[in-house]
Parts: C-alpha cells; sequence; structure tokens
C-alpha cells in the first residue's frame, strides 16, 4: 500500500502548502483526491513522486511509505524503479520526437520488458500504434494525453498517479480517459487520481479525498461522496434535486461548507 502520514511540505522555506495530509491508496484500487485549484493536489504528487526539489518545496514533517517502507527522502528515480510513476498535468511530451520515441523513453528503467510494454500500450490506446511515426506534438490534446499515460506505463509501475487528466479535453475524449483509467486499473495498476471534474473521477473511484487550502477536509467512499449534499453543490455544481445552478444563483450563493464551520 501507499501511504501518507501528516504531511507538511513547505516551498521556498516559506511557504505552508500542504498541511497534516495522511491518505492511503490500497494495491489495485483506484483512488480520487479532489479540490479546487490552489488546494494543494500538485503539491501532493510531487511529494509522493520525489519531485520537490525541482520546485524548491520540501518535506518538513510526517512520510510517505510503500509497503510500509519510507520512500519520501527517495530520488525520484528511485521511486520510479519502486513502481511509482506520474503522469504530469498539462501533458509533458516531447513534441519533437515521434510517439514511438516518446514511449520508449518511459522504459528507461526497465529496459529488459520493453517489447511487452510497448504491445501493452498499443493494445489500451490503438491510435498511438496508428501514429506511431508520427511526430508527438501534431497529436491532438487528448492523443497527447494517452501519450503522456503510455509512456508512464512502459515502466509497467504498480502505482500510477495521473494529475489532472481530463484537463482541457471535450466531453468525448473525457469518457474516453476515464474507460481507459478503468482498463488499466483492470490491468492491476493501482491509480490516484488528481481531478476537478469530480463526476467523472468519483465515477471510477472506490474511495475520494477532498482537499482544501492544504488539508484533506473529507474521506469517504466514492458512492458515499457522490451522494453526499455539499460535493454535489460545491464540487459538482448541483442543488439537492440534484438540478444545476445557475450562474446567478452561485454567485449570490453564502452557505459555508458544513467542514469549514
Amino acid at each position: 500500500m501507499l501511504a501518507v502520514r501528516n504531511l507538511e511540505v513547505v516551498y521556498n522555506d516559506v511557504i505552508l502548502v500542504l498541511r497534516g495530509v495522511s491518505l492511503d491508496v490500497p494495491d489495485g484500487k483506484i483512488v480520487a483526491l479532489l479540490g479546487a485549484n490552489g488546494a494543494g493536489k500538485t503539491t501532493l504528487l510531487r511529494a509522493i513522486s520525489g519531485l520537490l526539489d525541482v520546485h524548491d518545496g520540501e518535506i518538513t514533517k510526517g512520510s510517505v511509505t510503500l509497503d510500509g517502507e519510507p520512500i519520501h527522502r527517495h530520488n525520484p528515480a528511485k521511486i520510479v524503479r519502486l513502481g511509482v510513476k506520474q503522469v504530469l498535468e498539462g501533458r509533458r511530451i516531447f513534441a519533437e520526437l515521434s510517439v514511438d520515441e516518446n514511449l520508449r523513453t518511459g522504459a528507461h528503467t526497465n529496459g529488459r520488458h520493453t517489447k511487452e510494454n510497448l504491445d501493452r500500450v498499443y493494445s489500451l490506446f490503438p491510435v498511438l500504434k496508428e501514429r506511431h511515426k508520427g511526430t508527438a506534438g501534431y497529436l491532438s490534446g487528448g492523443e497527447q494525453q494517452m501519450l503522456a499515460m503510455g509512456r508512464a506505463l512502459m515502466s509497467n509501475p504498480r502505482y500510477l498517479l495521473l494529475d489532472e487528466p481530463s484537463l482541457g479535453l471535450a466531453p468525448l475524449l473525457v469518457q474516453q480517459i476515464r474507460d481507459l483509467i478503468v482498463e488499466i486499473n483492470k490491468q492491476g495498476t493501482t491509480v490516484l487520481l488528481v481531478e476537478q471534474n469530480a463526476t467523472m473521477a468519483l465515477s471510477v473511484a472506490e474511495h475520494g479525498y477532498v482537499m482544501e487550502t492544504g488539508k484533506i477536509v473529507m474521506d469517504k467512499p466514492a458512492k458515499e461522496l457522490l451522494d453526499d449534499s455539499d460535493i454535489r453543490e460545491f464540487y459538482l455544481g448541483l442543488g439537492a434535486e440534484g438540478a444545476s445552478k445557475s450562474f446567478r444563483d452561485v454567485k449570490h450563493y453564502k452557505r459555508r461548507k458544513r467542514w469549514l464551520s
């Protein structure tokens, strides 16, 4: 199991971003992490995957463990070799390389199984197989997201950390990404899914966490979160009867969230 316990993260020695965050990602499950921009979701993923140093961030308290062993002081390469891989927000592909070359860069820690993993990725993402010789920068936004996910799978990770995979995609592509996440999980990869699209995330997850201002403020099974009236209003934009709120309703909405009372 991947576990975070009482984690605090500071940027530039002064900005406290995470404030005692704890969560569990059990083997074989999909766990959703919800929250608005600036809540600290990406910082949490960086802490897990060892990327805080790049952004002048530091863990000042708490731990990240994999099967009970601390990993939060390891460098990113070692964390990848241990089976934890992150797909960054914004895709971050190598635009001038081909699709095939992009995928092969993801196999640098698991080169012995490149062919098997490449076959798996092309099976999951047939459109990438069709365009494997094409320049990655010419792919559509949805195809680039698939490429980023496929590149992460090339190391055959146990845990896949997805940071806003549906961001900026059309509804039909969001559905495709959702279905791919489910299939990746069925094939044995555990997923920690960070999403602002709460409906999509909770529809595939078994458990969900809600983060605000660097803290976990709610922690429930995904179905209970979907049914929670506060979550429906503040994260799904729905009223008590399931009707969408108008802009006027949202603009003048004053009720405090119960967990902040």
